[in-house]
């Protein structure tokens, strides 16, 4: 099974709660409005601080912002923040411990599926989660019909 973390899953949740209000919001105020408990908020907000996506500002008004909208924000990123790379076997991200790798018949083949899920993730952007059911990356063009199929259902 292919499962982002709890940690991602509330990283994301936190993200979108940042981007909908427009000031400086304490991580006790993002835990309020989310559901989610106030140390995971800490500790998410510090992993995406740590990466960029979000700045800290201390003081009697502090807390914590976006450093870029939404709409230019990947799920990738997210999850990159929180969890590392995304890799979905060992041998993808260059990680030792595979025992059969001098024979594995699918060798280095996982990297074109590994890069497919990973441009996926690079398409959504956290604004397409906050306003969409179905991201825009996922959605299917509306099917096209012929004018005489029209024509009798009317």
């Amino acid at each position: 099974m292919l499962r982002l973390s709890k940690l991602t899953d509330y990283a994301v949740v936190v993200m979108v709660r940042l981007g909908r209000v427009a000031v400086v919001a304490t991580s006790s105020g993002v835990a309020a409005a989310t559901g989610v408990p106030e140390p995971t908020v800490a500790k998410v907000l510090k992993a995406l601080a740590g990466a960029g996506l979000v700045t800290s500002q201390r003081g009697a008004r502090g807390g914590y912002r976006l450093a870029r909208p939404l709409t230019e924000v990947s799920v990738a990123e997210v999850i990159r923040a929180i969890d590392g790379p995304i890799a979905l076997t060992a041998c993808v991200d260059g990680g030792a411990g595979c025992e059969v790798e001098h024979v594995c018949a699918v060798r280095g083949r996982w990297d074109l599926v590994n890069e497919a899920i990973l441009t996926a993730f690079r398409a959504i952007s956290l604004a397409d989660l906050a306003v969409a059911s179905v991201p825009a990356a996922f959605r299917l063009p509306a099917p096209s019909l012929p004018i005489a199929t029209l024509s009798h259902a009317e």
